[in-house]
């Protein structure tokens, strides 16, 4: 048998340079470790964005903020327009629950002819109502003028949560076409946004009046 002379050699430096061979493992374990964090930190981020993000499905699968208490009144989220299954809103959680079903049922089925709904505006507290109504005197001139669009806290159906406001046009125009087949009406002329729950599935709707004051 015959010895290893690298080996040897080895086993002599590192009796000779004991300190140099300490060295030597010691960069070796640094590079290791700095390698593992250098992972570990660019890991982070994704994850932490995964579990922080604040995003909730909806109850269509669809991803939403958090409803801020902005919204406690009615108002809908600022720069996001919410679909009829964002219920953590007050402006649809809290709509009459059969028109809420209605709208939700005819959302789904306008989705497969390629158009979204979205609620611009829902369920109102009275406070709400009267602040609307208060903004509207003040942009038509009077009362009367502005009661054509904006009805009192003691009238509205949106303080009842018996009607919903839907956007885009597109999907007005859908609703007003097909709406009746879910018992949904166009009520007003001048607001072809504007829906309430005014016949039976498959019904007629009646005539719609021509403002909000008539």
């Amino acid at each position: 048998m015959h010895d290893n002379p690298t080996a040897n050699r080895s086993a002599t430096a590192a009796r000779r340079f004991p300190g140099r061979t300490a060295a030597v493992v010691g960069a070796v374990v640094v590079v290791a470790l700095s390698a593992l964090w250098s992972v570990t930190t660019r890991s982070e981020p994704a994850a932490h964005a995964t579990t922080t993000a604040g995003h909730e499905p909806d109850d269509d699968g669809a991803t939403a903020e958090a409803a801020p208490e902005s919204t406690d009144g009615g108002d809908t989220p600022k720069g996001r327009e919410p679909t009829p299954f964002d219920t953590r809103y007050p402006a649809i959680g809290r709509l009459d629950e059969p028109l809420l079903k209605a709208v939700q049922e005819a959302a789904r089925d306008a989705r497969g002819d390629g158009v979204e709904f979205r609620v611009t505006s829902g369920w109102r507290s009275k406070e709400h109502q009267q602040r609307l109504l208060d903004e509207a005197i003040e942009r038509y001139g009077s009362p009367e003028k502005a009661r054509q669009f904006v009805n009192t806290p003691e009238k509205s159906t949106h303080v009842s949560g018996t009607a919903v406001d839907i956007g885009p046009t597109d999907a007005d125009d859908w609703l007003i076409r097909n709406g009746s087949d879910y018992g949904l009406c166009q009520v007003y002329d001048n607001e072809m946004w504007h829906f309430e729950l005014l016949t039976g599935p498959g019904g007629t709707c009646p005539a719609p009046l021509s403002d909000a004051a008539g």
